[in-house]
């Protein structure tokens, strides 16, 4: 069994990378290749243990992420939300590899919103919003300008001190982009100039004002993952000329900012692509640079096991990691 760090798997895999995979898994799933039961959810005694398969059908590739919520752990100095991703080998059924969750997961997410982004943003994007500053923030910082020029991206959260730091941070890591990164004193201001916007937060109240957004904007709601939760202002919702999610099955059941608009009838559930459907079919696209598109995920264990098996194969490529 190949074991693989996040350090290990930093070496090689780009988020470039991880955005194509992203691309083809979804297509994988929206053609109906691949089967992703309901995830199992242990409560336990100091927290949740929570297992996630999905079988990509054509090539037989099989794996699991098993995440754990624990809050207490950061008092034992371990992580509280601890992940891991097993690959099976589709020709023995063994437990190939295990890769970083926490990493895989973060990585996956950030890809994700990147290839709605590249699929959806006006080609000429060069401003960009990031609300909020937790723990997937960074890959969906390096997503967007990954796929994009940008020339400025105000960055956003309603901890000022956290947004201040977090964003001195970027500057250095994401140095290589010469992308003009700054921390949004102004949120109505920056949302008005914005290309792109990109919220990863787990709010229950909007992020955002909906009046501001201009036309030909691009919306990315990637935080918000339960019916309570909703980040997406309604009237953006219900104005927005292409709505897509990552999967309709997650988003439908999960997803407070499309299920509240459904129930009050500003949209239906027929108003909804998946992203499978732009990458089958590119003319699904954007038709103009006027059209305010959006899209929302909440996630699917086919994007970590997709991303995972990719990984894995290009690791024992390159003789990265460590076997057991």
């Amino acid at each position: 069994m190949l074991i693989l760090t996040a350090t290990d798997i930093k070496k090689f895999y780009t988020m470039k990378d991880a955005i194509a995979a992203d691309k083809q898994a979804l297509k994988i799933y929206t053609q109906g290749n691949s089967d992703v039961p309901l995830r199992i959810n242990f409560d336990m005694k100091k927290g949740q243990c929570l297992f996630m398969p999905a079988h990509i059908k054509g090539s037989d590739i099989v794996g699991i992420k098993i995440v754990s919520v624990f809050p207490d752990n950061p008092k034992l100095g371990k992580p509280s939300v601890p992940a891991q991703v097993l690959m099976l080998d589709p020709q023995t059924g063994e437990v190939c590899a295990m890769l970083d969750g926490t990493f895989v997961t973060a990585l996956r997410t950030g890809a994700v919103q990147g290839a709605a982004t590249d699929l959806l943003a006006r080609r000429d994007a060069c401003r960009a919003v990031l609300i909020g500053t937790g723990g997937q923030a960074i890959s969906q910082l390096e997503a967007m300008l990954t796929v994009r020029s940008l020339t400025d991206v105000a960055i956003f959260d309603i901890d000022t001190q956290k947004a201040k730091q977090f964003t001195d941070e970027m500057k250095h890591r994401f140095a290589h982009f010469s992308t003009h990164l700054y921390f949004s004193q102004n949120l109505d201001e920056d949302i008005s100039q914005a290309d792109i916007i990109t919220s990863v937060t787990t709010s229950k109240v909007v992020t955002f004002n909906g009046d501001k957004v201009r036309a030909g904007t691009h919306i990315n709601g990637v935080g918000a993952y339960t019916p309570e939760m909703h980040e997406i202002p309604e009237k953006i919702v219900e104005k927005a000329n292409i709505r897509v999610l990552d999967t309709k099955e997650g988003v439908f059941a999960e997803a407070g900012d499309i299920i509240e608009p459904i129930k009050q009838k500003l949209v239906s559930e027929d108003d909804f692509l998946e992203l499978g459907d732009l990458v089958i079919d590119p003319t699904q696209c954007r038709q103009n640079d006027q059209q305010i598109t959006i899209f929302k995920s909440v996630g699917t264990a086919v994007l970590d096991v997709y991303i995972g098996y990719d990984i894995y194969l290009k690791a024992k490529e390159k003789e990265i990691g460590i076997y057991l």
